[in-house]
């Protein structure tokens, strides 16, 4: 009786595991078009070292599928999204918030943590099909106000690249935050849980 419950207990978690791994999805298999440049998982960050052990873009299927609709608008127009990040374990945003403790540019892991951590929010930016980036002013993660997307002294060349991000974006669900062009998440989010799924990194 008593192995007989162990067993089930077991089943029990099996399949709990199962459907957490469930709520994602990899981007890469849902189309082979993304550039990736994850910084996370090398030391080219502000934290100076690697904080994931791979460099794989999770997100929830429908924000996933979001994006791929995404991609194909941009596509058209002569560009591919390439991904700086996407789902972040809640771990990992404690480690960010250690390094920048700053709501404006991390968000506060004890406050509600980020849309990163719901896989619902992505870092971005637009590349040519050679994979040569698009001009938006700063680089990823540049904590300033030239990264805003209110700041207006930016050339003409890359005030429009933003516009074209921006509103490209909001097409197919995904909304910016003030002070990082780079931010998107998805606005039907309010439902999905911060998770600290690890990274399904190969061996």
């Amino acid at each position: 009786m008593f192995d007989r419950l162990l067993f089930g207990m077991a089943l029990l978690i099996m399949a709990t595991s199962f459907n957490q791994q469930d709520d994602f999805i990899r981007l890469d298999s849902v189309s082979p078009h993304f550039y990736y440049d994850i910084r996370y998982a090398t030391d080219n960050n502000f934290v100076g070292e690697a904080v994931y052990d791979c460099g794989i873009c999770l997100l929830r299927p429908e924000a996933a599928q979001a994006l791929n609709e995404a991609n194909e608008y941009f596509m058209s127009l002569g560009y591919c999204i390439q991904l700086y990040d996407c789902y972040r374990p809640y771990p990992v945003q404690k480690k960010l918030w250690e390094k920048v403790p700053n709501p404006a540019y991390v968000a506060n892991p004890y406050d509600g943590g980020s849309i990163h951590n719901r896989g619902a929010a992505v870092d971005l930016t637009l590349v040519d099909f050679n994979g040569d980036p698009v001009d938006f002013g700063t680089d990823y993660d540049y904590f300033g106000r030239e990264a805003h997307i209110d700041y207006m002294e930016h050339s003409p060349e890359v005030m429009a690249n933003r516009k074209l991000l921006s509103e490209g974006l909001a097409k197919f669900g995904f909304k910016g935050i003030r002070t990082e062009w780079w931010h998107f998440s998805y606005t039907k989010n309010s439902g999905y849980p911060i998770s600290e799924q690890p990274l399904p990194c190969e061996e």
